[in-house]
């Protein structure tokens, strides 16, 4: 078998996913945090993205901590086969919010210059809810690529 460090079950994959659930959660915390979000739907978009990428990351993360827990090794094909299809759902639909929420806060702060107009929009904190959720998609890549070669080492 084919040893990689960020593999399901050990502590590197557990790293993974605590980071994936960190800026994800931390993505929506600042992106509903900033008042008027909820009129652009590319931001309410990012954040049912970022919550799916949550609640799929955390529960990884658990399985993760009981295979440290019990000492059980979770590279089998079926289980490495649904973590494929579930980490390249997640970080496809985080890539397509995060690009669409950071096309929208190009267009406000470059092309209309709707930040300088309307000055009460939490533009800066949209910008960060945006690269937190790149942050987080990174790392949903990475997952992706890693179990993709694990699945193609059976």
């Amino acid at each position: 078998m084919w040893e990689v460090a960020w593999r399901p079950g050990t502590w590197g994959g557990l790293a993974m996913r605590v980071g994936q659930v960190a800026f994800a959660g931390a993505s929506i915390g600042v992106m509903a945090s900033g008042t008027g979000f909820a009129n652009y739907t590319a931001f309410c978009y990012l954040i049912a993205s970022m919550g799916l990428q949550s609640l799929w990351s955390l529960g990884l993360a658990c399985l993760d901590v009981y295979a440290l827990t019990v000492k059980r090794d979770l590279n089998n094909a079926l289980l490495v086969s649904l973590f494929v299809i579930g980490d390249w759902v997640t970080a496809l639909l985080s890539f397509a919010a995060s690009c669409s929420a950071g096309g929208v806060m190009v267009l406000f702060k470059r092309d209309v210059l709707f930040c300088r107009r309307y000055p009460q929009l939490p533009c800066g904190r949209f910008e960060l809810a945006v690269a937190l959720a790149f942050l987080s998609w990174a790392l949903s890549a990475t997952s992706a690529i890693i179990m993709f070669c694990l699945l193609a080492a059976f």
